[in-house]
């Protein structure tokens, strides 16, 4: 509580005396002067670490209940979150953030962008080497985890704000903590909810990670909230292969191929199987056509239309690399999947959900080098439908091709 609200019910009293009303005047400007004072030093610090640190936009909100509460609330009641339990676990503690950070008064809101993938910028020192280069694979996700390079970047701005505010508390946090960051995002002006239910920015576009730093200062938003541009443009709607959103800003997760394809533990149901087309982990297609995007495309002559498509076309070469990249999967143990994905976003689906993703990718590509692969999973316990549903789908693309 500040100073100046603790002499509140002192003013009431006072008020009939023009000096004391003038005292608790001054007191009330001078408070605010000091606001403003700490927020214009803020705003300096975080500037001077922008271009280092790599995040394109920052600002700062009160830490409250969320504004779009109510609407997350309903979407995990109607179980459009599918198998993501740890949601519905952690509800309360997004509602009352303060009761999970008891000191907590407000947070800081940063965008990192992961365009283009594999630079300095969007690894830090967790850089590795990203072990496919063929399937088909989320931009996000097209190098090291970026919950390790995120935080490290935070924590390293996290300890430069306690050297400065050392009787302050600063606590770094990603999308693995139960905080609703996109809603804070927004209040704190870092974009609106797109119709994809993605954050947007009119100059950033929405090919960025959201990362916070929790902190005890006591923080009024300096950016204003940004209005809803999507206007009448539905093309993220229209675009979906599995018409996953299912209305403007709600996602049946259920049908969403990333979903699917990373948080999922179990096998797609059979008519959304075709419509993942090649996804081998992520999908991009409802911000890669998102107009806000197209700029930051253009900017690196990024062929953003062919990311747009459902399903890629393959030269031979092309064929030759998907079929050995799946074909490893396929083959390998658990404990070798995972030493060729460890440190990377790939680790999340684990080796079932990979070994299930080739097999859809297989399907959908008609790798048919890959028959006798597919052929040892007949007898998996937990693959052997899927299995047969790769073959059967050659049997059905053959026949398109004769037709």
């Amino acid at each position: 509580m500040l100073f100046t609200d603790s002499l509140w019910p002192l003013s009431w009293l006072l008020l009939g005396y023009p000096r004391f009303s003038k005292v608790i005047t001054r007191i009330q400007k001078e408070s605010e002067l000091m606001s403003q004072t700490l927020q214009t030093s803020l705003q300096k610090i975080l500037e001077r670490h922008q271009a280092q640190l790599g995040y394109s936009h920052f600002g700062w909100a009160e830490l409250t209940t969320p504004i779009s509460f109510p609407v997350y609330q309903e979407w995990i009641q109607q179980g459009l979150h599918g198998e993501m339990n740890y949601l519905k676990d952690h509800l309360a503690k997004k509602q009352s953030p303060k009761t999970h950070w008891p000191m907590a008064r407000s947070s800081f809101a940063f965008a990192f962008p992961y365009f283009p993938v594999g630079t300095p910028a969007t690894q830090g020192s967790t850089a590795v080497a990203f072990p496919i280069a063929s399937p088909r694979v989320s931009l996000y996700a097209q190098g090291a985890d970026y919950h390790f390079w995120l935080r490290e970047k935070l924590e390293s701005l996290a300890s430069e704000l306690q050297t400065i505010f050392p009787s302050e508390s600063f606590t770094c946090a990603t999308d693995s903590i139960p905080l609703m960051e996109r809603d804070l995002a927004y209040r704190a002006g870092l974009g609106w909810i797109g119709k994809n239910t993605c954050l947007i920015h009119p100059q950033k576009g929405s090919l960025f990670l959201l990362g916070e730093i929790i902190t005890s200062l006591e923080l009024s938003n300096p950016n204003p909230m940004l209005p809803d541009f999507c206007g009448s443009c539905n093309r993220c709607i229209q675009a979906c292969p599995t018409q996953a959103i299912v209305a403007d800003k709600k996602l049946d997760a259920r049908k969403c191929i990333s979903y699917l394809t990373i948080e999922s533990r179990k096998v797609p149901d059979i008519e959304l199987r075709v419509k993942m087309g090649d996804w081998f982990f992520g999908c991009d297609i409802c911000q890669t056509v998102c107009p806000w995007n197209q700029k930051i495309f253009k900017a690196f002559a990024y062929p953003a239309s062919h990311e747009a498509l459902p399903q890629r076309p393959l030269l031979a070469d092309q064929r030759q690399k998907l079929v050995q990249d799946l074909s490893f999967f396929l083959k390998a143990s658990g404990k070798q999947i995972q030493k060729k994905v460890r440190s990377t976003p790939l680790a999340r689906a684990g080796a079932f959900g990979l070994r299930r993703n080739a097999m859809v990718v297989a399907g959908n590509q008609n790798l048919t080098e890959l028959r006798g692969e597919i052929e040892s999973y007949l007898q998996n316990e937990k693959l052997s439908d899927l299995a047969k549903w790769t073959l059967a789908r050659w049997q059905d693309l053959e026949l398109e091709d004769r037709n």
